[in-house]
């Protein structure tokens, strides 16, 4: 049922008639929203971008010889924002028993922020707004082939070998204002807004008969803009079976990193009107470049580095917090990428 019953309400109370603190054993780890940087779109549903496609053609002069007139090409890109909304009532009777209604609906609205959290990670890797409108567009759509005759952006999908559907990638993205960032609409705000509606909106029996209710309301207004598809790298066809990553003959997980690492044209960029030059493992303030995988991938990780002494694997610390990385390239896990993608080809 779409509503909080009496039953849910008597699995949530303790002996001394508290809500319980529920142990969250459907919870994610999606790290990906501590790197992802957000910018307010240009229009009201999405934001438009201009990206250069073509460069002038330069003339070996002769003496008395004219040049011709060229220009520089340009196409532009516009992608659409999706919203993530979820509403959450619980009858008032029920929240009124034992008299804990902020404990009660504090329980609930968490357990909305999660699933609405997780359903946001799924959809910035996996969502398709070809075959479903209301999502935004996320990476995996938009580096679906390793060809090049058939996408540009092909060279920067590299294959593991996998060809059946028990397959994982790893992401390399190089965030940044002039590489890929997340958008929401202009004139809003960024991240998860939440309403708290009281008990004002009456909720609605089988028939349609109205009763009272607290009603939480939240919204998420998000879509993803790749400016720069050179600044994204996917490492697809990573076969987790015994027959794959399990296997034998694993792929050199750390050697496909590597390739990915130089398929980023470069890892300085232009801030604020200067040009920064860094040593080339260093990532420049203008980018966070950071390898997204999912806890199998991570833990054959380790595995292949302590097989390999793997050097270029090295712990570090940002706030106290324990980070891994690969080149100076922290890794990030994210729960929301799955061992069931197929193969990409």
């Amino acid at each position: 049922m779409a509503y909080l019953t009496l039953l849910d309400w008597s699995r949530r109370v303790g002996p001394d008639g508290s809500i319980d603190d529920i142990a969250e054993l459907l919870s994610q780890c999606n790290e990906v929203f501590k790197d992802m940087l957000w910018r307010e779109g240009n229009l009201p549903t999405g934001h438009k971008g201009t990206v250069r496609t073509g460069l002038p053609t330069a003339t070996w002069r002769a003496a008395y010889g004219g040049v011709a007139y060229t220009k520089s090409t340009t196409a532009q890109i516009e992608v659409g924002i999706g919203r993530l909304t979820a509403v959450s009532q619980i009858d008032k009777m029920v929240a009124e028993l034992e008299g804990n209604v902020s404990s009660l609906r504090m329980s609930e609205d968490n357990a909305h922020l999660e699933g609405m959290s997780q359903q946001m990670a799924t959809t910035l890797f996996y969502g398709n707004s070809y075959t479903n409108p209301t999502q935004f567009m996320g990476f995996a759509p938009t580096y679906n082939t390793t060809s090049t005759s058939t996408a540009a952006n092909g060279r920067n999908v590299l294959s593991a070998g996998g060809t059946a559907s028990s397959n994982a990638s790893i992401w390399l993205v190089g965030w940044g204002d002039e590489t890929c960032f997340g958008i929401f609409p202009k004139g809003s705000t960024a991240g998860l807004r939440f309403e708290d509606k009281g008990d004002i909106v009456p909720g609605y029996d089988a028939n349609q008969n109205p009763f009272p209710a607290y009603t939480s309301w939240f919204f998420w207004d998000a879509g993803l803009f790749i400016k720069d598809w050179r600044y994204t790298c996917r490492i697809a066809n990573i076969d987790t079976t015994t027959v794959g990553l399990q296997g034998v003959s694993p792929p050199d997980l750390f050697a496909l990193m590597s390739k990915a690492v130089v398929r980023l044209p470069t890892m300085s960029k232009r801030v604020s009107g200067i040009t920064e030059t860094d040593a080339p493992d260093e990532p420049s303030p203008g980018i966070a470049p950071a390898f997204y995988v999912n806890r199998t991938i991570r833990e054959y990780l380790d595995i292949q580095a302590i097989r390999d002494r793997n050097v270029l694997l090295t712990p570090k610390e940002y706030a106290g917090e324990p980070v891994i990385e690969f080149r100076s390239v922290p890794i990030r896990v994210c729960d929301c990428l799955t061992i069931t993608e197929a193969t990409v080809s």
